[in-house]
Order: structure tokens, then C-alpha cells, then sequence
């Protein structure tokens, strides 16, 4: 993985890039709703919560899930603010959907679920694995660091200045700017150009408030010292192909996987041969068979 160039426009890029989604939906019942979440219950059996990235549709999730049948109740989740979702007003957006997420599993009495989460949905799982030990059962991390300025070499007290700056640059950007960034973001994404159109759409149907307060919290949260307290067993899934243009291979990027999750004993990573950061879309057959195999060693 490589950090791509110093103005904002790059830091979007490399993090609607942490981001955005297909919506592709095939869910008949209407979504579940729970504190300005939107939660879409598809199938029986074993709960698998699902949680998206930045700025993406909860439908990033639905053909994994229905990959993942039979035996599996998927509880996908759309976070509010993205994706054309009504936007909430909360000081910090990762520990208000972190608290609402725990809130959900206890309301609908899921019994330790499997908690999947795709970029920023990665970084919420790692939050909810560590503010309550032993209440999930497994995680899965698909494309997320826990520390992701860690990528651009800096120390924790730099990204949280840097961060604070980006927000304001995104806040104050013309229109013509914050489209420019979105479609620059949505670049290497996915393999696929229609794709990445998909990408640039869900972007620009975000808000803007709530994209740059979680995208400052990316950048400027360090979750390291979080790891330690997850209990549960942890699955990475990483991409690197994207970036080989920069100088990334394969053994570059999984070490740098490794060294951001070496709190997180017994933490084990898999990278994608090929896949861009939608590994769902990408390499879903290698997402999807990695993912049955970790769940099925728990049985």
C-alpha cells in the first residue's frame, strides 16, 4: 500500500478509497431500523453483522451474503450519512455508530456474531471486538488498517493535526472541487470501470459533514493500542494490487499488514493475488472461500 500526494484531493483518493459502494440489492423485506441505522436481515441461521465503508451502500454486502448461504442470517448494515442515508449529528462519528452497532446485537439478542466489515467498517469492528471482549465471536477485516497514516509514515500526533486540516480543506471546498476529489478518489478501487463509476456515484450522494468527520477520524485515529483488548479470532483480508504501479508487491503490503496488527494476538492475514480495496467485487470468490473457512474452524 502507498500514500498518494500531500493536498486533500490525495487523502480523499486514498481514502474514498477506504470507501464508497455497488448497490446491487436483492433483499425483499424492508430494512430493519435502529438509531438512524438501516439494517437489512437476509437468510437464517448463524449472525453475520455486516458493516460497510466509507461513504458505501449497506448492498456492498449482498452478494456475499448470499454467497455465504445456507446457515447464515447476514445483518447488513447501512451507516447513516453515506450513500444518499440521512446524515446524524454526532461528535465523533466512529464511536457513535461503534455504540449503536453494540446496542443492535444486544437489542436483537444476537448470541456472539460474526462481525465482517470492509474499510471503515473494518476500523468499527476493531472498535466493537475491543470496547466489549468476548461479546463477538469472530472478526473479519477486509482491507483496513488499524492505524492508517501509519502508511504515510507518520506518528500518531501528526495524523491527528493533519487530519484536523484535511476536515476543514474538505468543508471548504467548492463544489467543483469536492466532485473533482470524489471521482479522483474512486480511481483503482475496483478492477472494473463501471464499478468505479458506481463508486464515483455513491460518493457524490454522501454528505459531505459526515464524509469529512469520518474520514478525519481514518486518518486521524490510531487504534493500536486497541488491539491488545480483542479477544475474538481476527481475519485480514488485504489488496495490494492497486498500488504496484507505486512500487507495492504482495510480500510489501501483507508485512505491512503484519506489523499494523501485531497487537491483535493470533490475527491472521490473507492477501487478494489481484483484487482492488472491493475485494467483494474483485476476488469475491477468494473473499468468499476465506471467509468460509475461518467460520467453519470455529464450528
Amino acid at each position: 500500500m502507498t500514500c498518494r500526494k500531500n493536498s486533500w484531493m490525495g487523502l480523499f483518493a486514498a481514502t474514498v478509497g477506504i470507501a464508497v459502494a455497488l448497490y446491487v440489492s436483492n433483499s425483499q423485506a424492508a430494512p430493519a431500523e435502529f438509531r438512524d441505522l438501516k439494517i437489512d436481515v437476509v437468510g437464517q441461521g448463524r449472525p453475520v453483522l455486516m458493516i460497510p465503508g466509507l461513504n458505501s451502500a449497506a448492498s456492498v454486502w449482498t452478494e456475499t451474503c448470499a454467497a455465504l448461504q445456507p446457515g447464515v442470517q447476514c445483518h447488513i448494515v447501512q451507516l447513516p450519512g453515506f450513500a444518499g442515508a440521512p446524515a446524524v449529528t454526532v461528535d465523533n462519528f466512529q464511536l457513535a455508530m461503534r455504540d449503536r452497532l453494540l446496542a443492535y446485537l444486544d437489542d436483537r439478542k444476537l448470541d456472539k456474531p460474526v462481525v465482517i466489515g470492509h474499510s471503515l467498517g473494518g476500523t468499527l469492528a476493531l472498535q466493537m471486538a475491543a470496547e466489549k471482549p468476548g461479546r463477538i465471536e469472530r472478526l473479519v477485516i477486509v482491507d483496513s488498517l488499524p492505524f492508517l497514516a501509519g502508511i504515510r509514515g507518520m506518528t500518531p500526533e501528526a495524523a491527528r493535526g493533519m487530519a484536523a486540516g484535511m476536515r476543514q480543506q474538505m468543508l471548504a471546498s467548492t463544489k467543483e472541487q469536492w466532485e473533482a476529489g470524489t471521482r479522483q478518489g474512486a480511481g483503482g478501487m475496483s478492477r472494473s470501470p463501471a464499478n468505479v463509476e458506481r463508486v464515483v456515484a455513491w460518493g457524490l450522494a454522501s454528505d459531505r459533514a459526515t464524509t469529512a468527520q469520518a474520514m478525519s477520524e481514518l486518518w486521524g485515529d490510531d487504534l493500536r493500542p486497541l488491539l491488545p483488548r480483542i479477544t475474538a479470532p481476527t481475519l485480514v483480508l488485504g489488496a495490494w494490487a492497486a498500488y504496484a504501479p507505486m512500487g507495492s508487491t504482495l510480500d510489501s503490503a501483507k508485512l505491512l499488514y503484519e506489523g499494523q496488527y501485531a497487537g491483535l494476538k493470533g490475527a491472521k492475514v490473507a492477501m487478494s493475488q489481484g483484487g482492488y480495496h472491493f475485494l467483494m467485487w474483485d476476488d469475491a470468490d477468494w473473499l468468499v472461500g476465506e471467509v468460509k473457512r475461518f467460520l467453519a474452524a470455529a464450528q
